[in-house]
């Protein structure tokens, strides 16, 4: 068989499609959900911060003109598991740096 017939002439190469995929992969993932690393303020401290953001945004101009559109806060859970596990991990290593990718906690249903 020539290499044009195995690339252009589908009869002959047939994938095998009947296979059934494996469900425990599947099942896997879904029990885990991701921990988000930021959530939204509360609007008791929207005042506070973006008074101290434009006045650090402005710097030199203050004829300028800023619109905030939306403020976060780290969120407390992932702070406190990427501490733990950050120090965890430089117990043997002192002089090493983490970057804690993600963080997922397992689902309860």
């Amino acid at each position: 068989m020539g290499l044009f017939e195995r690339l252009f002439n589908k009869e002959k190469t047939e994938i095998k499609t009947n296979e059934a995929p494996l469900s425990p992969t599947i099942e896997e993932q879904n029990e885990w959900q991701e921990v988000v690393g930021y959530i939204p303020a509360e609007s008791k401290e929207y005042q506070l911060v973006s008074l101290i953001a434009t006045a650090i945004a402005a710097g030199d101009q203050p004829e300028s003109e800023f619109v905030i559109k939306r403020i976060s806060k780290r969120n407390p859970e992932a702070q406190l598991v990427s501490v733990i596990a950050t120090s965890i991990a430089s117990a043997d290593h002192t002089e090493s740096q983490f970057v804690i990718r993600s963080i997922k906690e397992k689902r309860t249903t």
